[in-house]
């Protein structure tokens, strides 16, 4: 710590509380979100890896799919091993350096998330919709450019809430009430105003949760309508199967973020946050490569000529 005026100190660093502060529960909780996060890896890695080998599944669909396995990948990274951590050592610290670090990428993957599954909503609004002007609409130039304004969308959300989070003094407690460096449980450690970081959580949290629930529901609306107008049971049971991994990912991630972001700050409603992010930071990574692979045909026929290839 350095001396910021009089008895006041400047944080270097923050102790992360974790999960729960029960010792009878930090060994079976360890083992439990290493399995999560092995499953995760293996899971998003594997279809990461299948999707690239597979000719068959060179389409937008998957093309999608591959950056969504890819975020998970990445964010599940940022912060499991930390939190992991926590469940075995007396004391988890991390730099202050290293918290803005985590907070920065933690945010740009999982803004990158939304508008990736966003995205992958369009995509099957075109392909069910317009299955015609489908080639064209959904060209190799439009899923590139897609996929560079998921990812511009996570940059500039994360850069806003991590800028705003610099100009923030932390000079008495240092513990953060998390198992990661999240934004609403710094702010409950910052020694000045927030009122500008909570203005820009509401802002940048709202648009990011509205305007892809927004565009989603939408283009379900649209795909619901069309599947409904197919006169084949076998057609509109095709064609919802297409969709149906896709909507259990969405309730799952938005559910849990928005219960997370906007509730306010309070201890008590902090502590149903913690355990509510637990959803959308560890089991929707670990859950979307298996909804994604066991509930899809493409994925199944593509791992079984893999497994014969390799086999024989």
């Amino acid at each position: 710590m350095r001396k910021l005026s009089g008895n006041e100190s400047l944080k270097t660093e923050f102790l992360l509380a974790g999960l729960t502060d029960h010792p009878e529960l930090q060994l079976p909780l360890f083992y439990l979100f290493l399995i999560i996060y092995i499953v995760t890896l293996v899971g998003n890695l594997g279809l990461v890896i299948l999707i690239v080998l597979s000719p068959h599944l060179h389409t937008p669909m998957y093309y999608f799919l591959f950056n969504l396995s890819s975020i998970d990948l990445c964010y599940s990274s940022v912060f499991t091993p930390k939190m992991l951590m926590n469940f075995v050592s007396k004391k988890n610290v991390i730099s202050y350096a290293g918290c803005m670090t985590q907070l920065f990428f933690f945010l740009f993957f999982v803004i990158s998330e939304c508008y990736m599954l966003t995205a992958m909503a369009y995509d099957r609004y075109v392909a069910i919709c317009n299955p015609l002007l489908y080639k064209v609409s959904m060209s190799q130039q439009v899923c590139s450019g897609l996929s560079l304004a998921v990812y511009a969308m996570g940059f500039a959300g994360a850069s806003a809430h991590t800028g705003c989070m610099l100009r923030l003094t932390f000079c008495h407690a240092n513990v953060i009430n998390h198992y990661l460096c999240d934004i609403l449980p710094l702010l409950q450690l910052s020694c000045t105003s927030t009122y500008v970081n909570k203005v820009v959580v509401l802002i940048v949290v709202g648009i990011n949760i509205t305007v892809p629930s927004f565009t989603i529901l939408i283009s379900y609306v649209f795909i619901i309508t069309n599947i409904l107008h197919i006169k084949s049971t076998q057609g509109r049971s095709k064609a919802f199967s297409t969709c149906s991994s896709h909507i259990i990912a969405i309730f799952l991630f938005f559910g849990s973020a928005a219960f997370m972001y906007l509730k306010n700050s309070s201890l008590g409603s902090m502590e149903e946050g913690k355990i509510s992010s637990v959803f959308y930071t560890n089991v929707v990574p670990m859950l979307n490569p298996l909804i994604y692979s066991l509930r899809n045909k493409d994925v199944k026929v593509s791992l079984i000529k893999f497994q014969n290839r390799n086999i024989f």
